[in-house]
């Protein structure tokens, strides 16, 4: 780092670089990806070639990033949520909530944002987010909306938190540990908490009001796909020993357990019951052949392992798919000319020859009553086929039925629900009460969700997002050129002698700005521990109050919410909400404004202005 007074070239250079790396994430003309190894790549050949004078950073420095703690805990947490995704785990408190949804919308919604800003003020919001992130889409499938409306919102509500408390981020740690060396004391719990509930609550009304007039409105392939459409399909189901349908009785012609099913006849050995089926108990060997869509089907094989296990043990051939297996959900139409024409898909041995499932019979033209195993195929038939993903991709070759791979998507196994229950507990609960740092959990977590068969390997590769770790890893890359060049400390000292002449709030409202610009390109810990030392000396210097100067960086660095690389939920909602870089900055730069406007006022109230 140069000396005080000393600005080398390359100082400058760096800030271009930074610039450059900004306009790059904004225009999207070349992927995320290319960009940030791009930026990676000019800055370890920039200080090959044109080294400083004294502490140049080596590649293992500059590299470091890519090692570091908080990018690899979200990359094992992104393993896990995929583990949860793979067992439908989620499933039961994510349709407890719907329920509560579909009767208390806007207090249900309410009261999930209120429990995520209470409990993100005292623990780590990462393992939060991660925990709600799936129900949140839920709920926006139920509303009709895209997750795009609701996931950066999550992440923002947890950053609001976060400024609260002593302990609600890491970054308020830091502060913290910066002011203890100056005084021998460090703030107290409940510092940050007057002005920081202030601050909180101002974005709690942005983020209510403004913000979902800023989000984009993004439809997900797989809300295209999984039959939103409406068209029904005939399927049966078979009541086995232990089916969670077996004893049950009809309320109005309706069974209770199967909402948005219509249940067309009950298969009783030979004989056929028709609706209404008064007075009917279900029994171990009926066969209830019902009209659904695609999407309840789905629902339905995935709430409860005993409806998957049930359809995998009726029907003779195939093997059953091992736990942690790729499963998935397809549609193939019956060309004409195609040998299965005219036969049935107990003749056809449909899953011996294919390792597939006829899970349903989608046909236009009439309404059909009959056993699945007697429905004669017709050309045009939609059939809608279960099986591993292998068995699915295999069928592209089959001749006499075009399978639409457009419309193959994956199906959660629910057979090691518990068990990824569980180990997403184990994590949540290690976090939240400092039984071992987060990333040592989260990284134990995804090796447990692998060993445990909630997924396989190739499964959590594919978890792993390349987008979000090279955005990291080059951020941190530009960081430790700024701080290596001396380029931020520069920054910070032009602003301290220029404004400290206009008095305590004009400096302390440009602190706050230029705290949280650099807070949303380095990282916030990194912003916190430079920025800490300059505040709390310029306060002394000035005779002022230093507590209100540490609070201002606290806050500003908490400020995180004009790019993806600002904070880590940020990053973590990325993926879900099908966000954009410069979603981020549309949504976060206004918030980030209003913020440094309100604590503008504070800081004129605090000084008697």
């Amino acid at each position: 780092m140069p000396e005080a007074g000393m600005e080398y070239w390359q100082m400058w250079a760096t800030m271009v670089f930074v610039a450059i790396a900004i306009v790059f994430f904004i225009w999207e003309k070349f992927s995320i990806e290319v960009v940030s190894a791009s930026i990676v790549a000019i800055i370890l050949v920039f200080f090959q070639f044109f080294p400083l004078p004294a502490n140049n950073p080596d590649a293992g420095l500059i590299l470091a990033g890519f090692a570091n703690p908080a990018l690899l805990t979200i990359m094992a947490l992104l393993v896990v949520g995929q583990g949860i995704f793979q067992t439908g785990a989620m499933e039961g408190p994510t349709q407890r909530l719907l329920a509560s949804y579909d009767k208390r919308p806007v207090s249900t919604l309410l009261a999930i944002f209120f429990f995520v800003f209470v409990v993100s003020a005292f623990i780590n919001n990462t393992p939060v987010v991660v925990m709600f992130i799936p129900i949140l889409v839920a709920i926006a499938g139920r509303m009709g909306a895209s997750p795009s409306k609701i996931m950066i919102p999550l992440s923002y509500i947890c950053i609001l938190a976060g400024m609260t408390t002593l302990i609600g981020s890491s970054t308020n740690l830091l502060v913290s540990d910066s002011y203890q060396a100056f005084s021998g004391e460090p703030l107290a719990f409940f510092a940050p908490s007057q002005y920081g509930l202030i601050l909180a609550a101002v974005g709690i009304l942005y983020v209510t009001f403004v913000l979902p007039r800023l989000l984009p409105e993004r439809a997900t392939m797989e809300s295209e796909i999984a039959g939103g459409d409406g068209k029904q399909f005939i399927a049966q189901l078979e009541i086995t020993r232990d089916h969670p349908l077996r004893g049950q009785t009809p309320i109005a012609g309706m069974f209770p357990d199967l909402p948005d099913v219509t249940v067309r006849m009950i298969q009783r050995g030979e004989h056929a019951i028709l609706p209404p089926f008064e007075e009917v108990k279900l029994r171990t060997g009926d066969l209830l052949i019902v009209a659904a869509t695609r999407k309840t089907l789905a629902d339905l094989l995935t709430s409860r392992a005993e409806y998957l296990r049930g359809l995998l043990q009726s029907g003779a051939g195939g093997d059953e798919p091992a736990p942690g297996e790729r499963l998935g959900l397809s549609e193939s139409v019956i060309p004409p000319g195609s040998r299965l024409i005219g036969r049935t898909v107990e003749q056809i041995g449909f899953r011996h020859l294919t390792g597939c499932v006829v899970l349903g019979v989608q046909r236009r033209s009439r309404m059909i009553r009959k056993r699945m195993g007697e429905i004669r195929i017709e050309s045009g038939d939609v059939l809608l086929l279960f099986g591993k993903a292998d068995s699915l991709r295999q069928l592209r070759n089959e001749r006499d039925l075009l399978l639409m791979a457009w419309a193959t998507t994956d199906l959660p196994d629910p057979r090691r629900a518990n068990y990824a229950l569980i180990i997403f507990g184990g994590v949540v609960i290690a976090a939240a009460t400092n039984l071992m740092p987060i990333v040592h959990a989260s990284i134990l977590g995804a090796v447990a969700m692998i060993a445990a068969g909630c997924l396989n390997s190739r499964q959590a590769a594919r978890a792993v997002d390349m987008r979000v770790y090279l955005l990291v890893g080059s951020a941190f890359a530009l960081g430790t050129a700024l701080q290596s060049t001396g380029a931020a400390d520069y920054l910070a000292g032009v602003v301290v002698s220029t404004f400290s002449p206009y008095g305590p709030v004009v400096l302390v409202s440009v602190l706050f700005i230029l705290v949280a610009a650099l807070t949303n390109v380095l990282s916030n810990n990194a912003t916190a521990i430079l920025f800490t030392p300059i505040a709390i000396g310029t306060a002394t210097q000035m005779g002022e109050d230093p507590i209100l100067f540490a609070l201002t960086v606290l806050f500003a660095a908490n400020t995180s919410f004009a790019t993806p690389i600002g904070y880590q939920t940020n990053l973590l909602v990325m993926g879900p909400g099908h966000y954009k870089f410069a979603d981020y900055i549309k949504a976060g730069a206004p918030l980030v404004i209003i913020l440094w406007m309100v604590f503008t006022a504070i800081a004129a109230f605090h000084f008697g202005i």
